[in-house]
């Protein structure tokens, strides 16, 4: 028998990431029950058909519950590794030379194979190499075609494959690998409702993945790269939406720039009605413990504060010990922030224009309406999303139902604030219209008898981006007798 659950009590969304922690289908309907709203797919780990199985434990889910549930499948994009090293590892220290080469022999204490000729076309003198996560950085004195010398600025140890980076400049590489491309080929061919894309550094960097797409899904850039912040309007105009992926940036920056970028990003997200997702190392400690330290507890309660619209589980949930904790910790400080009496103030920090369209103008005032009548939800009927992303980038404290015929377009909401998506039959009048906009106010327990509701649709019905109507309806009692949606 179907079961129908309550709106989240909360606005902002969470996204748990899959993985060895959390493959069951038992954990997957725990962490669901315990507040997550999508499930991310980590490419970088596990095998397609881990991935494909986990597919179909979360699509269960929605036969059980009758909620759509979205799925991101999150691209590795390039990895920049270093060789090999004699015995496994060396010594650098500061202050000596040392050298990057094209030699694929094992590395010493004098050198180490780097086999990205991207790298070499992009180096400057002066510019830094991170390796390890920045544990050991290197000053770029001289470029050749097969060769980098350098001068070690900060020392340790150096082992195998150790990870790069180039912070300095734009590395001219394609943000997808031919792993990325059979990944994402995957993705969507098992009906993934978000591709989130690494290593984006120019708005460019988006169309590969959009033309594999072919139309199916929703493009997220991740910015994880200083060179994307130059250009990060550009990049959010061709994008659907974006992540703050702050491990990569806090490797790249120095740590305390990583802060007011966060809020830099979620505010432009949101002027543009982006959908923006925050991300790394928001419950760190929770891999191995069952409570967070207050600091994260800050952490998360700040993304909620700045308005993002979903917040992210790296390897709390994939990897820990806690993955059903990490998750009810995350929605139980969420619903403490939303609780708030000065949330909405802060939320409006944040001003979020209109477009010059009907569409926007209508969202701008759905919530206007709302404060004045007192309505208990705005209802908006949408065959592609966008009104409801309009209406969401207003951040309105009242709930959003947002009824599509199109389940993709539902589980493709299910990263957007407030909203609560359901799949329904379409609509091919007025009346019909309303109608089924107080029943299903009712059925989704966000609106009862007497009370009003707000409605926005598109005449003709069906035609996407066509949202051209706003009407304030009374909710009646006996609205769902012998209906059927």
């Amino acid at each position: 028998m179907l079961k129908t659950l309550s709106p989240r009590a909360r606005k902002v969304r969470i996204l748990a990431t899959l993985g060895p922690a959390s493959s069951s289908a038992e954990m997957i309907r725990e962490l669901f029950l315990a507040g997550a709203d999508a499930f991310r797919l980590n490419m970088s780990h596990g095998a397609h058909e881990d991935h494909a199985r986990n597919i179909i434990h979360i699509r269960a889910l929605e036969k059980e519950f009758g909620r759509p549930t979205t799925i991101l499948a999150d691209l590795q994009g390039p990895k920049l590794r270093v060789g090999t090293i004699v015995d496994n590892m060396v010594m650098l220290k500061a202050g000596q030379a040392f050298v990057l080469d094209r030699n694929e022999a094992p590395g010493n204490t004098k050198r180490v194979n780097l086999p990205h000729p991207e790298i070499y076309a992009a180096l400057q003198p002066e510019t830094r190499l991170l390796i390890d996560d920045g544990k050991l950085v290197l000053r770029v004195k001289n470029v050749e075609p097969e060769r980098v010398e350098t001068i070690v600025e900060i020392g340790g140890p150096l082992s195998n494959r150790k990870g790069v980076n180039v912070p300095d400049v734009v590395v001219p590489m394609a943000a997808m690998t031919e792993k990325d491309r059979r990944d994402l080929a995957f993705a969507v061919e098992q009906g993934a409702d978000w591709i989130a894309l690494s290593f984006v550094q120019r708005p460019e960097d988006l169309a590969e993945a959009r033309r594999l797409m072919g139309g199916y899904g929703a493009l997220m850039a991740k910015i994880e790269k200083p060179a994307a912040i130059q250009r990060l309007d550009e990049i959010l105009e061709l994008a659907d939406g974006v992540m703050v992926a702050r491990g990569d940036l806090g490797v790249e920056l120095p740590p305390q720039d990583v802060p007011p970028l966060q809020k830099h990003i979620v505010a432009c997200a949101r002027r543009l009605g982006r959908p923006v997702v925050v991300a790394t190392q928001m419950l760190e400690s929770m891999i191995k413990a069952p409570t967070p330290t207050r600091a994260e507890v800050s952490d998360v309660a700040t993304a909620v504060y700045d308005g993002a619209d979903a917040i992210m589980l790296s390897a709390e949930t994939a990897a820990g010990d806690w993955p059903r904790e990490a998750v009810a910790m995350m929605d139980s400080i969420a619903k403490s922030v939303e609780g708030d009496p000065g949330y909405l103030a802060r939320l409006h920090f944040t001003e979020t224009k209109p477009d010059a369209t009907t569409a926007d103008a209508l969202a701008e005032a759905a919530g206007s309406i709302t404060r004045t009548v007192d309505a208990k939800a705005i209802v908006c009927f949408t065959s592609s999303g966008s009104t409801v992303r309009r209406v969401s980038r207003e951040r309105s404290q009242t709930p959003i139902l947002a009824l599509t015929p199109k389940m993709e377009t539902a589980r493709r909401m299910g990263l957007l604030w407030g909203a609560h998506a359901v799949r329904t039959k379409d609509i091919g009048s007025f009346e019909e219209m309303i109608g089924k906009a107080r029943r299903m106010a009712l059925r989704h327990k966000m609106a009862d008898a007497s009370d009003k509701i707000i409605v926005l649709a598109g005449v003709p019905f069906g035609t996407p981006g066509s949202t051209n109507v706003i009407h304030v309806a009374h909710v009646h009692g006996d609205e769902l007798k012998g209906r059927e949606e």
